[in-house]
């Protein structure tokens, strides 16, 4: 059980789950394109409903954490990459999307296929 100066120490020092884990590479890198699941489950998941199916491109890997949405129920071995991924405006809301703007949200490996080619006329 943590004490309350074991908890003061912790906000003033910070936390994390990251891991470091050389022998496990990324599934994706800055560039790739990307294709959000269409997840529904029942459990807590932070990918917004808005992004599910949506097509976006990885801006930057945070690293390997414990996934939240299962530690939030206790398992704590479970760990993915966390990516930064930028979804066109128009992409997620259509032609009432400003065509200049753009969306970044962090998202996990299980989120995340990647994006087929499209295909060119």
């Amino acid at each position: 059980m943590l004490s309350a100066a074991d908890i003061l120490d912790i906000l003033a020092t910070g936390a994390t789950t990251r891991i470091e884990d050389p022998a496990r590479a990324p599934a994706f890198a800055p560039g790739d394109e990307v294709v959000t699941r269409t997840l529904s489950p029942l459990t807590h998941t932070r990918l917004p409903r808005y992004c599910r199916g949506k097509r976006g491109v990885v801006v930057k890997v945070h690293g390997l954490y414990a996934l939240p949405d299962v530690r939030a129920i206790g398992d704590e071995e479970t760990r993915e990459y966390c990516y930064a991924v930028r979804f066109d405006m128009r992409e997620l809301w259509g032609p009432q999307g400003a065509a200049t703007d753009s969306l970044t949200i962090d998202l996990w490996d299980s989120y995340l296929l990647p994006a087929p080619a499209e295909a060119t006329p």
